[in-house]
Formats: structure tokens, C-alpha cells, sequence
């Protein structure tokens, strides 16, 4: 049953079209992720849908009496005005069914009026039980206990509500309402995991439809049942979750630049062909060519329009210094650290031990408010004045350089280009500085633009940048996939995985974390400990008992989550291999200069014993190659 339909919808910003004829239809049990780069154009669909924007052409159709709620992730546009988080229909219902009871009750048994006040109070109950009245009570409370907000509900006074509680609020009002299409603009952004796990599960029994703009790639995956993805204005639709979408999208760009390359060879050898034609005076020839090469001009552009834009790609590969010392050496060491504010009787976190390792990948989880940015800054070394009260060590390595990425990232001089800001942190050229800059999305004049002019995901990549190049052998992260889109996101993850130091980060963003953790310190009721996986971390919460680090994944549980179950493995693994490829480089590079050394003995004094050392070394190198190779290989 169709509850929405969109034909040829198109939109322009100045001389940019963000739309081009969008065009498709949301159903009855449909729930979409609609997913595209920042700035692609997203928000501005939800708006033309709900009538706050008209587009430039096309039609929004809403069939029959469908309604659509829509939740803005822009807290201004949300209204919080009133004293009671009840929608004013119902309050309207409650006020007349008031009166008519009243009425009622003062009128005479078997007058005409009494009648019609009765009849009157039976469509009013009617009406207030569809638009569920006599539960809604139940319901938001529910609502906003599952979204964290247990003590919300009975204020009169939302208007000192921080943005994130406000936004959550919004949520709850909305989903309780139940429109026949919620329309969820970053629905995830202020959640923490518990009260994304309760939305995930609202969401995939919700009977409406759901439309909802997400970079939240674990979210999608439980949730929707379809992708659209918004590029270069046009839309592509994919089945199934986010895991679904790339193996599809994947596959088409595989085939489809087969298509395109085959088109490329066609072209250049006609080309080829009419230039032989006009070398030879062959003018008929000629022009039967020029028309095949217009063709296949033709279809070799619409070949290419297939294919993903590009526009704005943040593209980078980690460089990583040579580091000297083991891989499995202790670099950081907590020893009892734990956190108590002045004036509060209890801990934030009890005391923790643990260490980190010169290439670990240690990801701190757990609910909003547990200490897991506190707990950043005093292993960084950022604990200022306002974290008085903490107790324990935190022992470093010798000669450790760190790099530290806040939420909401700071720069010295706002005034300044990102190309100056990137030349002034670092010994680098003007022409690998573009160049750098260009594959974080900074292209052409955007390497320019004043950093007060950034958005917060272009400060977030800019300063990310900057951070990476500057190589430090430990990275602080807080929460780095905030501002980023979900092409970005992939490409940090890569960058991180590679990244030769070791990482010490804060994340909600559970695939950033299953893609890239080696642990997870998964905090719960202000103790913490250490898990293999965010998986085995959410485990142990949800059943409330200690899980074992190397707990085998349950059969029943759904191939997605065996994955992320198996993927602290095969990362140890990796470690593993990364560290045996190391001691190899550094025996073979000693066995060839003891090579060196017996060659140049070959013209006089070389010995037997000599003769049969080079031989043992030989076959010893020639293992090694094929180990090396082999390891590098996997």
C-alpha cells in the first residue's frame, strides 16, 4: 500500500542541482535508510516532503489521509513550547470530553439533549481511543525510558533541556504519536548505545513506514529493509540492510566499470581507425567512423553516469613512520584510576588497571555519562583543573609523542586557509600539501576557504588531516566519526587499522568499533573491564554476567553479529602477522650483510666454515622470501 510518492523532484541551490529528478515511492512496512554524502541534499528532501521547501520541479504526493512525522536533527526547528510533552489534539479530546461529561451529568435522564451529549461523548472516547489517548501516558514513558530520559517526564520545563535531551524528547513525542511515515533526520546522533538499541528495535516492528537519514551503518543493518542512496542528485536503490547495499553496490561498480572500459578501448580503436581513413583520403570511410565514434561517445557518458560521482571524497592512506621496538611492548600502563568530582559522594569510574601495547587498538564504550572522555584525557595527559579527583597512575613509555582529537576540535587561528593551517603543523610542500588536502575533500579552492567557514565534519577531516601527517605514535580519539559521512568514515577506518602506533579511542559507533578495535574497555555501572569485542562487551551488559574474552559467538545469532564476533580474531591475527613481517625484514636485512661480508672474502681468504655458513644463510633467506611474501600475500 503506498503511503508516499515522489515524481521528478528537483532542486537547485544557485548553480548547483542537489536534486535531479528524484523519483520513487515509500510503502506500508517499508523502512529505508536514505544515506549519501554530507551536503548531498538528504535534509532538503525530508523538507520538501514535509512542505517546509518547495522544489523547483516535480510533485510530493501523500495518498489518502496519510500523515508524516518528521524529527530535524536542527534543534531550533524543534518545538518544545508548553508545559506537558502531550500533543495538542489529545489535550483539545481531554478538554471536550471534560465538558460534555459535565453537561451530561446536570442534564434531565430522558431529554433530547441528553441524548446527543451521549452520542456526542461516544464519538469523542472513539476518536481519543484511534489517536491513542487512554496510553499514551504508558507509552511515552516508555519511550523516553528506553531513549534515557526516565526522569523527563514529569517536568513542566523543558526549555534548560541540554540539545541532545531536547532532540531525544522530540523522538519520543514523535514515535509515540505514530504517524504512518516517521521521517528521522539523524535519530541516532545524540543517543548512546543502550537507547540506540531500544530505537533499533522500536523501529523494526514499527507497523508505519520509516524513512530515516542515517550514518549509522549497524543501525541500518538492524533496522531497514531497503537503502536509497542520494549521489551527483541522482538516487540509486539497493534491498536489504547496509551490508546488503555494498555487496550490491560493489558488484554494479565491478561490472559497470567493466562496461565503461570496454567502451574506452572501443572508442580509442575507432578513433584510431578514423584517423587511418582520413590519412588515406577515404572520406566516406571517414565520416561512417565519426558517427560511430559520436555514438559510442554517447554511451560511453551514460556508461560513466552510472557510476558514483566522487564529488567530495575524503581519500587518505596512512604513512606511518618506521618505529623502532616491538609491536608487543607496554607503552601505557593504568594502574588503580579511577575518577571522583568534587562535589559528588560517589565515583565516576572505580579503579581500573590495564595496558596498552605500541600498536593496540583500544576503544572505550558505554552509556553517555560513564566517564569514557574523562578517562581519555587523563591517559592523554589533558586532565586540567576541572578533573580534580582522580587517583591512580598512568605510567608512559619513554619518548612517546601523542596526538589528541577532541569532539568539537579546536584551532589556534581561525582566520587562516586549511592549506595554511596544514603547512604550519608540518614539513611539507606546497604541491603534497593540495594534494593531501585534495584527498580529505579539500579540492581546487576549498584547500583555501578560512577555517571559520568550515562545517563540523569539514573541521573534524581538516583537523584529521593535519593529526595523521603529524604521525604521533599514540592517537587519542574522541568520538572522530561524529561529523563524518559514511564513505569518510570507511576511509578513516582503513587509515586507522593500518596506522602503525597505537589508538586510544571513544566511539558509539559500534561498526567504526567492530571494524577496528583489537579490545574494548565497555564500561557498565561505574566499573569497567576488558572485552575482545564490542559484541562481547553488549553481551555481558544485556545478561548482566561476566562473558569470557574468547566466549565462542552463539549459533542461533544472525550472520552480521557472528561476524563482528570473529573480527577481534582475525585482527589479532593480523597483529600477529604484521609483527612476524617485522622480524623478518629485520633478519633478513642482518643475513645479507653477513652475506656481504662473506662474499668479499670469496677472492682470498675464504674458509670452508665460511663456505658452509653462506650456504646455511642462503637457504635461511631464501625461507624467509618465501615466508615474507607468503605473509604479505594474506
Amino acid at each position: 500500500m503506498p503511503l508516499l510518492t515522489l515524481n521528478n523532484i528537483t532542486m537547485n541551490y544557485g548553480q548547483r542541482r542537489i536534486l535531479d529528478g528524484v523519483s520513487f515511492r515509500v510503502n506500508k512496512g517499508d523502512r529505508i535508510a536514505f544515506i549519501g554524502d554530507n551536503g548531498a541534499g538528504k535534509s532538503t528532501l525530508f523538507k520538501i516532503i514535509k512542505g517546509v521547501l518547495t522544489p523547483d520541479e516535480g510533485e510530493v504526493i501523500l495518498h489518502g489521509n496519510t500523515i508524516a512525522g518528521y524529527l530535524s536533527q536542527n534543534m531550533d526547528e524543534q518545538d518544545l513550547s508548553g508545559s506537558t510533552l502531550k500533543p495538542s489534539n489529545l489535550i483539545d479530546l481531554e478538554l471536550r470530553i471534560d465538558e460534555v461529561t459535565a453537561k451530561i451529568s446536570h442534564a434531565s435522564e430522558r431529554s433530547d439533549d441528553t441524548a446527543d451529549l451521549i452520542n456526542e461523548l461516544s464519538s469523542l472516547q472513539s476518536r481519543y481511543e484511534a489517536a491513542g489517548g487512554y496510553d499514551y501516558e504508558y507509552r511515552l514513558k516508555d519511550a523516553l525510558a528506553g531513549l534515557g530520559l526516565a526522569d523527563i517526564h514529569s517536568r513542566d520545563d523543558f526549555s534548560d533541556l541540554s540539545g541532545g535531551e531536547k532532540m531525544r524528547v522530540c523522538l519520543a513525542r514523535l514515535i509515540v504519536d505514530r504517524p504512518d511515515i516517521l521521517l528521522l533526520d539523524e535519530p541516532t546522533n545524540h543517543l548512546d548505545m543502550e537507547a540506540v538499541e531500544w530505537l533499533e528495535k522500536f523501529l523494526a516492528s514499527y507497523g508505519g513506514a520509516v524513512f530515516v537519514i542515517t550514518h549509522d551503518r549497524h543501525f541500518i543493518d538492524q533496522v531497514a529493509t531497503r537503502v536509497i542512496e542520494l549521489d551527483g542528485g541522482h538516487i540509486t536503490e539497493y534491498k536489504g540492510g547496509y551490508t546488503d547495499y555494498k555487496e550490491q553496490k560493489e558488484h554494479f561498480i565491478k561490472s559497470q566499470s567493466l562496461v565503461a572500459k570496454a567502451l574506452e578501448e572501443e572508442l580509442a580503436h575507432q578513433l584510431d581507425v578514423k584517423q587511418t581513413m582520413l590519412s588515406h583520403r577515404n572520406i566516406s570511410g571517414y565520416h561512417q567512423r565519426e558517427k560511430m565514434v559520436a555514438k559510442l561517445e554517447d554511451k560511453l557518458e551514460e556508461a560513466r553516469s552510472k557510476l558514483p560521482s566522487g564529488y567530495a571524497k575524503m581519500s587518505f592512506t596512512a604513512q606511518p613512520l618506521e618505529r623502532t621496538g616491538r609491536s608487543d611492548r607496554i607503552i601505557i600502563q593504568a594502574k588503580d584510576l579511577e575518577m571522583k568530582f568534587e562535589d559528588s559522594e560517589t565515583n565516576l569510574f572505580d579503579a581500573l588497571s590495564f595496558e596498552i601495547t605500541a600498536d593496540e587498538k583500544l576503544f572505550l564504550a558505554g552509556p553517555n555519562g560513564c566517564g569514557k572522555t574523562t578517562l581519555l584525557k587523563l591517559l592523554s595527559g589533558h586532565a586540567g583543573e576541572k578533573l580534580k579527583g582522580s587517583s591512580g597512575t598512568v605510567l608512559f613509555g619513554s619518548a612517546q609523542s601523542m596526538g589528541y582529537m577532541e569532539q568539537f576540535v579546536p584551532f589556534d587561528d581561525e582566520e587562516i586557509s586549511c592549506f595554511d593551517e596544514l603547512v604550519s603543523r608540518s614539513d611539507i610542500g606546497t604541491t603534497e600539501a593540495r594534494s593531501l588536502l585534495a584527498r580529505f575533500g579539500f579540492k581546487g579552492d576549498d584547500a583555501f576557504k578560512k577555517i571559520s567557514m568550515l562545517s563540523g565534519g569539514e573541521r573534524s577531516r581538516l583537523y584529521l588531516c593535519c593529526l595523521l601527517r603529524e604521525n604521533p605514535d599514540i592517537l587519542f580519539l574522541d568520538e572522530p566519526t561524529n561529523h563524518l559521512d559514511i564513505n569518510s568514515r570507511e576511509i578513516l577506518e582503513d587509515a586507522i587499522k593500518e596506522y602503525s602506533g597505537a589508538v586510544v579511542c571513544v566511539s558509539h559507533d559500534r561498526f567504526f568499533i567492530d571494524k577496528c578495535a583489537d579490545k574494548v574497555l565497555g564500561f557498565k555501572d561505574r566499573k569497567a573491564a576488558l572485552y575482545d569485542s564490542y559484541y562481547f562487551y553488549r553481551k555481558a551488559v544485556q545478561s548482566e554476567q561476566p562473558v569470557p574474552a574468547a566466549a565462542e559467538a552463539p549459533k542461533q545469532e544472525n550472520e552480521n553479529t557472528v561476524r563482528s564476533a570473529n573480527r577481534a580474531q582475525e585482527r589479532k591475527e593480523a597483529a600477529k602477522r604484521r609483527q612476524r613481517i617485522a622480524d623478518i625484514e629485520k633478519e633478513t636485512t642482518k643475513l645479507e650483510a653477513e652475506q656481504k661480508e662473506l662474499e668479499a672474502k670469496f677472492g682470498g681468504s675464504c674458509s670452508s666454515d665460511d663456505l658452509k655458513r653462506y650456504d646455511e644463510n642462503a637457504k635461511k633467506l631464501s625461507a624467509l622470501y618465501d615466508e615474507y611474501f607468503e605473509l604479505n600475500e594474506d
